[in-house]
C-alpha cells in the first residue's frame, strides 16, 4: 500500500491528466507504466494492488491495454462517469490528430513525393506488424497444442474463413486442449457485491444511451449503422491488446468489403503509428475514407465502446471469473491464435508492397531496430524521412 494516503480524483482532474498522457502516447501497452506513475505515485488516486489488479483485467478482456488501464483508473476513482471521463480523455488526441492526416492524405495522395512516403511507410507497417507477431509468439508459443492452434488460425483465415470464426474456434480448441491453473487472488463478497450495486445505474444509463445512438443510426443511414457494426464486432473480439483487432479489420475492410485495397490500409496503420494512442485508431482513418467526417466519429466511437463495456461488467465479478479453469482455458486459445492470424496480416502486407533492394534494406533495418526495443516512434520518422528522400 501507498505510505500516503490516497487523494479524490475530480472529474476536471482525470481529464486533464488523461489528455495530457494521451497527447504523447506512443508504445501501445508501454503506457501502462506512465499510467501507473501519474495515478498512483503523483496523484495517488489508487493504491499499488489495485493498479496491479487492474492490469491483470485488461489483459483479460479485449480491447487496447493502455486505453482499458486509462478506463479503469476511472471506473476505480469516479464510477463509470469516471472511466468514461479518462477513456475520452486518453483517446482524444488520437483521434483529432489521424483525423487531420486523414484529410491531408485524401488531398495529397497524386504528389510523386506523398506516393513515395507512404510506399516506405508501407514497409515499415510489415515491419511494425512482424515484430509484434514475433513478441506475441515469443510470449505466448510454448508448447506444442499453442503452435498447433496459432499454425490452424493462420492457415484458416488464408483460407477465407472468417477470423471471427476462427477465434471462437480457438476459444473452444483452447477449453479442450490446455489444462490452465487457477490464478490466486479473491476478493469478498460482500466487496463484490458493493461494486455491483454501484455500478448498475451508471450501466444501465449507458446501455440505453447506446441503444438509442444505434437506433438512431439505423433510422438516419443504413451504410453508417453498418459500419457502426462491424467496427463493434472487431472490437468485441480483440483480445490481447490493439495490434489483435488488425486480422479483423483487414478481413473485413479489404477482403470482404473491399472498402480499400491492402496498400491503403497499410497507409492507415503507418498514419496510426506517427500519432499517439493505440493502432485500432486507425478506425478513424477507415471511417473518414468510406463516409467522411460522420464516418470517421462513428467509427471511433465504435471501435471503443464494447471493451469499455465489458470492463464495465466484468470488473465487479473479475476475481471470480479470472479462478475459473474454462475462462483460463478458452483466453489461452484465443491469444494463441492471433499469433496464427498475426502472421497471416504480415506474409499479406509483405506480399502487398513492390519490393526493391532499397525497400527490402529498409524494411530489415526497421524490424532490426524495432526488435532491440528503439522507440516505435523514431523508427517510423527516420523510415519516412528515408523514403521521402530515396525511394521513388
Amino acid at each position: 500500500m501507498d505510505p500516503e494516503p490516497r487523494q479524490d480524483a475530480t472529474f476536471t482532474g482525470l481529464f486533464l491528466s488523461f489528455l495530457r498522457l494521451g497527447l504523447t502516447a506512443f508504445g501501445g501497452p508501454a503506457m501502462v507504466a506512465y499510467i501507473r506513475d501519474m495515478a498512483v505515485k503523483r496523484r495517488r488516486w489508487l493504491d499499488a494492488d489495485s493498479f496491479q489488479e487492474g492490469v491483470a483485467l485488461v489483459q483479460a478482456v479485449p480491447g487496447a491495454t493502455a486505453m482499458q488501464m486509462a478506463a479503469y483508473v476511472g471506473l476505480r476513482s469516479r464510477g463509470i462517469t469516471g472511466g468514461l471521463v479518462s477513456y475520452v480523455a486518453f483517446g482524444l488526441p488520437a483521434f483529432v490528430l489521424i483525423l487531420i492526416l486523414s484529410v491531408l492524405y485524401t488531398s495529397a495522395l497524386d504528389v510523386p513525393r506523398v506516393l513515395s512516403l507512404f510506399t516506405g511507410l508501407q514497409v515499415l507497417v510489415v515491419a511494425i506488424v512482424a515484430n509484434a507477431t514475433w513478441s506475441f509468439g515469443r510470449e505466448l508459443v510454448r508448447g506444442l497444442r499453442v503452435a498447433l492452434i496459432a499454425l490452424a488460425a493462420a492457415a484458416l483465415l488464408g483460407l477465407g474463413i472468417s477470423p471471427f470464426i476462427v477465434i471462437a474456434g480457438a476459444a473452444a480448441a483452447g477449453i479442450i486442449l490446455f489444462h490452465g491453473s487457477r490464478p490466486a487472488g479473491n476478493v469478498s463478497a460482500k466487496k463484490e457485491k458493493q461494486r455491483l450495486r454501484l455500478n448498475i445505474p451508471g450501466l444501465a444509463i449507458l446501455l440505453a444511451l447506446l441503444a438509442v445512438c444505434l437506433a438512431l443510426l439505423f433510422f438516419l443511414n443504413l451504410d453508417r449503422f453498418h459500419l457502426a457494426i462491424l467496427m463493434l464486432r472487431i472490437d468485441i473480439f480483440a483480445f490481447g491488446g490493439g495490434f489483435a483487432s488488425l486480422p479483423l479489420m483487414l478481413y473485413e475492410i479489404v477482403d470482404v468489403r473491399g472498402w480499400m485495397d491492402s496498400q491503403t490500409f497499410m497507409n492507415g496503420i503507418a498514419l496510426g503509428q506517427v500519432t499517439p494512442g493505440p493502432i485500432v485508431m486507425t478506425a478513424t482513418f477507415v471511417g473518414y475514407l468510406v463516409y467522411g467526417l460522420s464516418g470517421a466519429v462513428i467509427a471511433a466511437a465504435a471501435i471503443f465502446t464494447p471493451s469499455f463495456l465489458v470492463l464495465v461488467v466484468v470488473m465487479p465479478f473479475f476475481d471470480r471469473i479470472k479462478t475459473s479453469p474454462l475462462f483460463a482455458r478458452a483466453t489461452a486459445g484465443i491469444l494463441a491464435s492471433f499469433v496464427g492470424l498475426l502472421t497471416y496480416v504480415t506474409i499479406k502486407f509483405a506480399v502487398a508492397v513492390p519490393w526493391d533492394v532499397l525497400k527490402v534494406l529498409l524494411g530489415a533495418a526497421a524490424l532490426a531496430a524495432l526488435l532491440k526495443k528503439v522507440d516505435i516512434l523514431y523508427v517510423v520518422l527516420a523510415g519516412a524521412a528515408f523514403s521521402f528522400l530515396f525511394i521513388r
